[in-house]
């Protein structure tokens, strides 16, 4: 992945996630079903975490966007809310790839 996609250190992160949940299942003493739930748990609380940014920034989005469309602003306001908005995101990626 190039190091200049945004993603890349989720990326890094998740897959640090599932290598380390690998490697402590391995030594369990659990069957084979309590690890693959156990990596599984890991995968999934490691995405949590990295894409709590983007949920919080698409709740605010769709609340600006509900305020934009209830018609209460003029063109101007409307513009000036969307470009502050949109200025206080994390970082996308341009590319759309998403993985």
């Amino acid at each position: 992945m190039p190091k200049d996609n945004p993603n890349t250190e989720r990326y890094i992160a998740i897959a640090r996630a599932c290598l380390k949940a690998i490697n402590d299942t391995a030594a369990d003493k659990g069957s084979r079903e309590e690890k693959i739930e156990a990596v599984y748990k890991a995968i999934d609380k490691a995405f949590q975490k990295e894409f709590a940014d983007y949920r919080q920034s698409v709740a605010i989005m769709a609340t600006v966007l509900e305020r934009i469309a209830s018609g209460e602003l003029d063109a101007d306001q409307a513009a000036n809310l969307a470009k502050k908005t949109l200025s206080q995101q994390p970082d996308n990626n341009s590319s759309g790839q998403v993985h």
